[in-house]
């Protein structure tokens, strides 16, 4: 890890190009895909390049051989498509760690032939031929042929695989679904924990068109949002595009990405026979343009290239310094299909609160009827009256919450109106938060989390919130029960804060607390503090710790005035008014049931400011 990064900060490293085009100039038959070992298989082997390895490893390493001598200092094992999943369409599957394992000692062994300190063996690890964000049938838009611990466990045996025959880093490309990456980074981190081990992570995405998206609907931005949890050494573009139409995305990926940049394009567009026309003296230039502009670290060819591509691309990057990491503000990023970033300028955001089964009657009637057409109208009116995120609970005692949330978030995902913003799962059970979770390609939150069954509990539960990826609330709720007054309040998010930031590793940004929002002139004499305390909680948390944001339920305050909408809807202005000028940023509202706090009738506001404020109290 430490070498590669040295070499990254001092030089433009070089990737290998294609492995199938090459192997396709050796016009292979079957009987080199069978070898004797598989000659009797029941089905025909050729065009799985990958078996190759275990059938012509000689070619194979010709093949490693020949983008070492032409300039690479990465090469890619021979494993993209050597996994369970794939390989079950040749019914191989009961040879993937074998195959991951020779590849990897094949190209293990060119690099020690060379004895070149500059040489490094990258595991390709290929996105399957299947997607867990997409439906593969478009009258059921959530269905799904593949599940993330599916992949999860195809990636995990791959993995293993690669690690045991050598590898220097792993390389999960040609990333189409990022559910499906995440899924292998889950795998591989796991793995890498089991073995107490660090090797290195890149992760490159594929751009599918000029709309700049993948194939699952996510720009580069929200791309890099969803992955940016773990520590990637580089992440970068592949495939599908050649140079000239991938450089606005590498752009944006470059300007965005606080780690090493990687870039290895098609030789052009492919013509009408599939092929590829783009000459190495062509592709060479673009890549010197990148690297000139300083948006590259790696660079290298994909479908199409040749060791003639990469040494003409060594030829013009030699004595181009590297592009410079860039220094990102530390800011809260999530993503659904697209990216939202949370700036002290935004001064508020509406999550919808509509398709939450305790915030909704219709909503829950509908999820009780099945009615799921009729559940997104309502997610997709909470998106188009201004909600930023929207927070999904299926909590009900008659419900199978854990299916209908499985349910409902596939159904969001063939909406790209409504999935295109972050998804809050809410839930107090935390089987339904991980099933949520491992349904999300982008990065969400999870809503919520707290110290009421220990530090323990807690710190394992925060723990697999960060390897999914996703940010997290923080209720003010520890072993005594809920934080009502200021001081408890205070105590419990600030012991919780020290807990994530310095044991589980969460970014201070990453963190929401909600100090709890209680019902207020209920009768009860020390209701009447619930408000001011929040308030005040919010000002003490927001100075102590710039980084958090503070969210609640803001509906929760007016209880006791269910079904006099005038007055609740003014109190939530009221509130939200004194609440955002303390450092309260987030909350759970109807983002169409907002009054303006300037147009409430001035004695109803006086008496809300009262209720609110409880002056009768002395300080």
């Amino acid at each position: 890890m430490r070498r590669l990064k040295k070499l990254l900060k001092e030089n433009i490293l070089i990737m290998d190009g294609a492995m199938g085009t090459m192997v396709q100039s050796y016009n292979l038959k079957e009987s080199d895909f069978q070898g004797k070992r598989f000659s009797d298989h029941s089905i025909d082997l050729i065009g799985n390049n990958d078996i190759l390895s275990l059938t012509r490893p000689d070619i194979i390493k010709e093949v490693h051989t020949l983008y070492i001598k032409a300039g690479a200092n990465i090469i890619e094992t021979n494993t993209f498509s050597s996994n369970s999943i794939s390989q079950s369409d040749y019914k191989m599957e009961n040879f993937v760690y074998e195959m991951n394992l020779e590849s990897a000692k094949i190209a293990k062994s060119v690099v020690n032939d060379f004895g070149n300190d500059f040489s490094f063996v990258a595991g390709a690890v290929g996105p399957t031929n299947r997607t867990a964000s997409l439906s593969p049938d478009i009258s059921k838009p959530s269905f799904r042929n593949i599940s993330f611990d599916d992949l999860k466990n195809a990636y995990y045996e791959q993995a293993a695989g690669l690690i045991d025959g050598g590898i220097d880093i792993f390389l999960v490309e040609t990333v189409f679904d990022t559910l499906n990456c995440k899924a292998a980074l889950y795998a591989i981190n796991e793995l890498l924990k089991e073995r107490n081990t660090d090797i290195p992570i890149m992760v490159s995405g594929t751009i599918t068109d000029a709309s700049g998206r993948t194939l699952s609907g996510q720009t580069v931005e929200a791309f890099w949002y969803s992955i940016r949890h773990v520590d990637l050494i580089a992440v970068g573009l592949n495939c599908a595009l050649g140079a000239k139409e991938i450089r606005p995305w590498l752009s944006e990926l470059s300007t965005i990405a606080d780690t090493f940049i990687s870039v290895y394009p098609n030789a052009g567009l492919p013509n009408e026979y599939g092929g590829y026309d783009e000459s190495p003296k062509e592709l060479a230039k673009f890549i010197e343009e990148f690297a000139l502009d300083g948006l590259v670290n790696i660079v290298g060819g994909c479908c199409g290239t040749t060791p003639e591509h990469i040494r003409a691309i060594c030829d013009v990057i030699k004595g181009i310094k590297p592009r410079k990491i860039p220094a990102i503000s530390p800011l809260t990023r999530l993503s659904g299909l697209e990216a939202v970033v949370l700036r002290p300028e935004n001064n508020f955001v509406n999550i919808g609160e509509r398709t939450n089964i305790t915030g909704s009657l219709k909503f829950k009637r509908y999820i009780k009827e099945k009615k799921y057409e009729q559940a997104l109208s309502i997610a997709r009116e909470q998106v188009n009256n201004g909600a930023q995120i929207i927070d999904i609970n299926m909590d009900e005692g008659l419900l199978d919450s854990e299916t209908e949330m499985i349910e409902f978030l596939r159904s969001i995902a063939s909406e790209p109106d409504i999935s295109k913003v972050p998804i809050m799962i809410d839930s107090s059970k935390w089987s339904v938060i991980e099933s949520g979770l491992k349904n999300l390609q982008g990065k969400g939150i999870v809503n919520s989390i707290s110290l009421k069954e220990g530090e323990d509990l807690f710190v394992e539960q925060a723990t697999s919130i960060l390897k999914y990826g996703a940010a997290v609330i923080v209720m003010a709720f520890d072993e005594k029960g809920q934080a009502e007054t200021y001081k408890r309040k205070v105590q419990i998010c600030t012991r919780a804060f020290n807990i994530l930031t310095k044991h589980v590793g969460f970014a201070p940004e990453d963190i929401i607390f909600d100090p709890n929002i209680f019902a207020i002139a209920t009768g009860i004499d020390k209701h009447n503090e619930f408000a001011r305390d929040f308030i005040r909680a919010t000002e003490t948390l927001k100075k102590n710790f710039p980084l958090v944001h503070i969210s609640g339920g803001v509906s929760n305050l007016s209880f006791s005035f269910r079904g006099n909408d005038i007055v609740r809807e003014s109190m939530h202005s009221v509130f939200l008014y004194h609440a955002i000028k303390a450092g309260m940023d987030m909350g759970i509202v109807n983002a169409g049931q907002l009054a303006v706090y300037d147009d409430i009738e001035h004695n109803l506001k006086e008496c809300i400011e009262n209720v609110i404020f409880n002056p009768q109290k002395k300080s």
